[in-house]
Order: structure tokens, then sequence, then C-alpha cells
């Protein structure tokens, strides 16, 4: 069960060479950032922490950014050099290299290699073979690297939070303040209006056919710099974003958008502002799908469901801060859904004929019953999953609900991967009754269907005789086992020391073929990788 292993390292002190003048120099500079502890915190601090999972189940992994070892300043400014390759004017292109908003945007794109031979290859389909599942990598020193050594070829696969963590690098590494943020539930919203839509058919099956989607969680950058080109007021940190999502001015970029300007739901300004503030404030619309006829009915609608505990670490922590409020006033107040109205004008939406809008009549219907599934359990990779459906019945008369379940194993985006568990039943709820439904899915019925995401969504649709249907659901995030490091004895710079790593083996079968990797800046050179029997 307990397998333990003793690693030897070696604490050298590092010389490091950085760009104190950003953190300590004039307030005139464009990348000024007066706090002294968190100028340290985003272009000095080599390591970092990232946030993810689903808004009911947040958990964090460590980074090793790394924008002061080895190679990483030379390729850092190949990629500039490279990026001259699609860009018209290579003139104007060294002219701007000392506007940050530039430097910004030109890397957004050239992280990803969709368009423009740049670092990583995105690829969220479950199957990473002829590379490294993105779940696999732990510091951005490896990917740049290979890129390098590869002749400047894709490094496969990245996923969001690498393509984030990969920019926090370079950006961290030309002196720009930068550091990653984390948004739960966050929208891709594909056709600009500020709504998303999910489509689920009659059993229950969330429907994989709308380009809009909304994702456990997604990753993007800040970075902090004056907006030469709009008012002071917009000035600060500024979103990037280099997750290839969607093309901007041609190219697979995003921003820098203003987060000052997303907030007060200025999305008129430069650049890519409408598609950040949909993802921290869309609507979202949820659809009864059938496949025979074409037919779609909307089930209901929420304004509250997209953009919470938007994250990113603290200062000289590991701890996380919650920057929600600093995207949107309060979710659901009447200033938040002012400025949602006032971003909808700004992009001429709000007398756009749009076919596949609701009807007033169906945002306005209400439902009879109430649902939602509680755990009752850990959720932990090798334990059984174990769920609790809770149903109440709002009116005062009673109701007859037929219910269609399912749970399928998907990747963090929310895709459907394979279907785990199915079951339906009917159930009467006597007027204002509540009831509780106890369902359990055995660690043997989703072993072999999970993801290297660990994320599973449980669905139940309610049919509710001569009422409108109801949708519940959940995505649950199963956790690994965790891995125990202690040091043995005193660390000290330029000795050995020696470092014990537990891991526990939570399941009751024999697991094959593991490795071990360890990295970290100054204690390894490169990174250990270590086959364990």
């Amino acid at each position: 069960i307990h397998h333990i292993m003793l690693l030897r390292f070696c604490f050298i002190l590092p010389v490091v060479v950085v760009h104190t003048s950003v953190c300590f120099g004039f307030s005139g500079d464009d990348v000024f950032m007066p706090n002294k502890a968190e100028c340290e915190e985003y272009v000095l601090e080599e390591f970092g922490i990232i946030f993810a999972g689903n808004k009911n189940h947040i958990n964090s992994f460590g980074w090793n950014f790394g924008q002061f070892q080895g190679d990483i300043l030379n390729i850092c400014l190949s990629m500039l050099d490279r990026s001259l390759n699609y860009r018209q004017d290579p003139a104007t292109d060294v002219s701007h290299r000392n506007d940050p908003k530039y430097l910004g945007r030109v890397l957004s794109a050239m992280v990803n290699a969709n368009d423009d031979q740049g670092v990583l290859l995105g690829n969220w389909s479950g199957n990473y073979e002829g590379g490294k599942s993105p779940s696999s990598w732990t510091g951005s020193g490896e990917i740049l690297q290979n890129w390098k050594k590869s002749g400047f070829k894709p490094v496969r696969y990245g996923q969001c939070w690498v393509f984030a963590a990969v920019l926090t690098t370079v950006l961290r590494c030309l002196g720009i303040p930068t550091r990653t943020i984390t948004n739960f539930s966050s929208a891709h919203d594909a056709d600009g209006n500020l709504r998303v839509d999910e489509f689920y058919d009659a059993s229950g099956n969330h429907l994989d056919r709308a380009a809009d989607s909304i994702w456990n969680f997604h990753v993007w950058n800040e970075s902090w710099f004056s907006r030469s080109d709009l008012d002071p007021s917009y000035s600060g940190w500024q979103v990037l974003d280099a997750t290839p999502q969607e093309e901007s001015g041609g190219i697979y970029q995003c921003g820098p958008a203003s987060r000052n300007a997303i907030k007060e739901g200025d999305v008129d300004l430069d650049y890519d502002c409408p598609f950040v503030f949909a993802e921290v404030n869309a609507d979202c619309m949820y659809w009864n799908y059938d496949p025979a006829t074409g037919k779609k009915t909307l089930m209901f609608s929420k304004s509250t469901v997209i953009g919470q505990f938007i994250s990113t670490k603290a200062v000289g922590k590991d701890d996380r801060v919650d920057v929600t409020n600093d995207y949107k006033y309060e979710e659901g107040s009447t200033k938040e859904r002012d400025i949602f109205k006032k971003a909808r004008k700004k992009l001429g939406l709000e007398d756009k004929f749009d076919p596949t809008a609701p009807t007033p009549q169906e945002i306005d219907q209400k439902p009879d019953i109430s649902g939602k599934f509680k755990v009752s359990g850990p959720l932990e990779v090798g334990k059984d999953l174990n769920l609790i459906l809770v149903l109440a019945n709002l009116q005062s008369d009673a109701k007859t609900v037929h219910l269609n379940m399912t749970a399928w194993s998907t990747v963090y985006t929310r895709r459907p991967v394979h279907e785990i568990w199915k079951d339906s039943i009917s159930v009467t709820l006597s007027p204002k009754e509540e009831k509780q439904f106890p369902i359990k899915i055995s660690y043997t019925e989703y072993q072999q269907q999970l993801t290297t995401d660990n994320t599973i969504q449980v669905t139940a649709l309610c049919h509710v005789e001569g009422g409108i249907q109801v949708l519940v659901q959940r995505d649950i995030t199963l956790d690994n086992p965790a891995i125990d490091i202690q040091v043995l004895g005193e660390a000290k710079v330029n000795k050995e020391v020696d470092v014990e790593v537990i891991f526990t083996n939570p399941i009751d079968t024999e697991v094959m073929d593991c490795v071990l990797q360890v990295e970290g800046n100054d204690l390894l050179r490169g990174i250990l990788e270590i086959d364990i029997y």
C-alpha cells in the first residue's frame, strides 16, 4: 500500500539577474507597480499556485515558472523574433517592443501554436498520443526548452492552465508583472451574444451540439501596465489569454482587455472585451432538445451561474484570493444587471432580432419543483461516489415526477466522454414535501471511464406531469491521492539533503508503471523522473 522513496537534493545558491528596475523604477514606467511586495510576487517569484476543480470543489497545484532559469530569456526573445514571420510590418513590430500592450497581444498568440508555429499545441480530446498529457507538466521551463530543441516545432500538448502558466513565465521574464487567474463556471460565448446555451435530451444526457460551452474552470492571465490608448481609468490589470478559443483580428490571441472595462461593461473598447465579459458574466440558457425533430424547449435560464470564485494566488503566500468583485458587481444586484444591459446595448444586441432567443413566455415560466445534488462522502479517486438527490415540491398540490438520471465522465470543459451510470424512477411529492434519494456510483463503474481530469457530471431531468421540465445537474471533481514529501535533516546551501517521498495506493488492485517526476529550481538540474515498480 505504502511506497517510500529516498531522494537526495543539493541546494545550489542561485545567481539571478532580474529586471529590478521594473519593481523599483520610476512611476512613469508603463509597467511600474508601486507595491514592492506585489512586484516581487508578480515579476520575481519563480514558483506559483494555480487553482482548478469546479465551483463546488476548488483544488490547487504548484507550478514552476522558472523565468530566470537557463536559456529562458533567449527563448522568449526568439518568440518575438519568430512572430515577425506572421505580421505584416517588421519595422513596426520592433518599434513597438517597448509597449506592454503590444507585447502581451503578440505573446498571447505565440504561446499557442494554432496559426503561427508557436509554443504549445492544444488538445482537449482526452487522447494525448504523440505527446504528453497536459496534466503531466509541472513547469514552463521544460516546455520552452523542448520548443527550442525541436527547432521550434509545437510542443504537445497544452490546455488552459498550461497556456496561462507559460505566458506568465514569458511576461515575467520580460519584466511585465503577471499572474494567473482561474475563473470557475467560465463561459465560452462563441456567437458573441453574451448568452451561452446548453442542451439536454429527454434522458438527461448533456448534448455536445452547441458552439457555446461552460467550462468547470478556465485559467488566463492578468498583466499590470498602463493603457496609453485608453483613458487612465482603464490602466492597471489587463486580461490576456493564450488559450486558443476564438480568433481575434484573424489570429488566435486574446487581450489585453482592461479589467476595469470588463467590470463597467465597456465592451466597445480594445481588445476582446466582449469575449472576456461573457466569460465572467454571460446569461445561461438550458434547453431540452429532441434530436429526432430538432425541436428545442427552454427549461430555464439563469443569470447567476457564470463567473464564480475568480481566484489567484495571494502575495507572498499560497492562499487563494477571490477577485470576483474586481470583474463584476455583486451577482444578481441591480447594478450588475444594469451593467449587463449596458454591455448588450454597446454591442447592439438590445434591438437585434435573434431567432434562437427564448420568448418572454418561456423566460417567465416558473417550475413546480426544485432539486439539487448533495455530496455524501469523500470525493477521491478510488472511492465510491455517494450523492443525494434532493427534490422539493414548491406547490400546494401533489406532483408526480418522472426522473431520468445519468452520469458521464467529462473533460474539464464539460464535454461528455463516456457514460458511467443511468437510472430512471417515478416519484410522487405531496404538497410542499421534500424527499431525498441516495445515489451510489461505485469505483468499479467509473474506473475505466474516468479521464485524466477526474471529472464526472451527474444530471437528473425531471418530467413533471402537467408542469415544465426541471434539470438538476452537478459537476464532480475527484481528488488524486496525496504525495507526502518530508525533508530529512537540515537543508543548507551547497549541501546535499535527503528527502523522503511517501505515496499510498488508495485502491485494492496493483498500480503498474508509475513514474515519479520531481522538479525544483536550484535544487535539481533539470527534471528527475524515477520509475516505480
